[in-house]
């Protein structure tokens, strides 16, 4: 079997009017330019039809982009957008917020600042979880869209450790020692009370070291920071507790061990002091310093009774 070969014959394509002008004149112009310059004289020679009323679209067009080439330029784009797309249909209507305890809804919609009109094509979502973000109580936020007017705000608040007096101000603290908010009612009245300056960013470290006696822990009404180096408890029954700078577990342990043998916390005492290593000091109550002296007098009458008598 054999293949034949040969050359596509056929018909030279007759060159356009444009095309025998531009050979006539001795001018080529280059092939994308040739098409445009082909429309121009059909334009021109009324070959192409235009269809009617395409001028004065063309007027109104011209007059829409200059209209918001203008408000681009004023910074009304934005607000155009809103009332456009809000008409269409995309005006946001619901926002359903999960995950908060501490932040109100009313504070979300403020940071959104959703008017009625506010449309869900224009809403910035990323702008939005900024505002969100800087909520004393939100610690993580994501916002969705939800075609045709809906808005999804999912939150994560912070937790409170526990409460820091620092002067005559309370707030509410993380683990890490950053405010969250004021305290402002008694709802977190369970939550420790760290007192003093420095006692919010060492708070967490010491509580973890109180909790392996948690029959103390449970006595204490608040951890007293002194001086940035050393703490104090303050128990409920008004008793100071002065811990030592370093080992305070050697300190908590002796305390535990008083407290099993003698009752000492229930005791009619203002102190005990583990500040010394090599002793404990208990310091009585003003009452009791006087009944004691009492007590000793009294029992210094009844000896020198005895000995007249002797």
């Amino acid at each position: 079997m054999f293949a034949l070969t040969g050359r596509k014959r056929g018909r030279a394509r007759q060159p356009a009017a444009a095309d025998l002008s531009e050979v006539e004149a001795g001018l080529v112009l280059p092939r994308p330019l040739r098409r445009v310059v082909r429309f121009a004289v059909s334009l021109a020679v009324g070959r192409v039809h235009i269809p009617r009323h395409a001028g004065s679209f063309a007027v109104v067009l011209f007059f829409a982009a200059t209209g918001y080439y203008g408000m681009a330029l004023g910074g009304h784009s934005h607000d155009f957008a809103q009332a456009v797309t809000s008409a269409g249909g995309f005006a946001i209507e619901d926002v359903k917020v999960s995950g908060n305890r501490e932040t109100s809804e009313i504070d979300i919609l403020e940071q959104l600042g959703l008017d009625g009109t506010t449309s869900l094509i224009a809403l910035d979502v990323k702008e939005a979880r900024e505002k969100l973000a800087k909520l004393p109580w939100v610690e993580d936020v994501s916002v969705r869209k939800v075609y045709p007017g809906t808005i999804e705000v999912v939150l994560k608040e912070r937790e409170a450790f526990g409460i820091w007096q620092h002067g005559s101000d309370l707030s509410l603290i993380k683990t890490d020692g950053s405010v969250i908010a004021p305290l402002r009612d008694n709802k977190f009245a369970a939550l420790p009370l760290f007192v003093g300056r420095g006692a919010e960013t060492a708070a967490a470290e010491f509580a973890r070291t109180v909790d392996a006696w948690p029959g103390i822990k449970e006595r204490v009404k608040a951890y007293v920071r002194v001086a940035g180096r050393r703490w104090d408890l303050v128990l409920k029954n008004g008793v100071i507790v002065r811990l030592p700078e370093h080992n305070v577990p050697r300190a908590m342990q002796l305390l535990s061990a008083m407290e099993a043998e003698h009752e000492v916390l229930e005791r009619d005492i203002a102190a005990v002091d583990f500040r010394l290593e090599d002793r404990t000091t208990i310091r009585l109550t003003e009452g009791a310093v006087e009944r004691r002296k009492v007590a000793v007098e009294q029992r210094a009458k009844e000896l020198k009774k005895l000995a007249d008598r002797t």
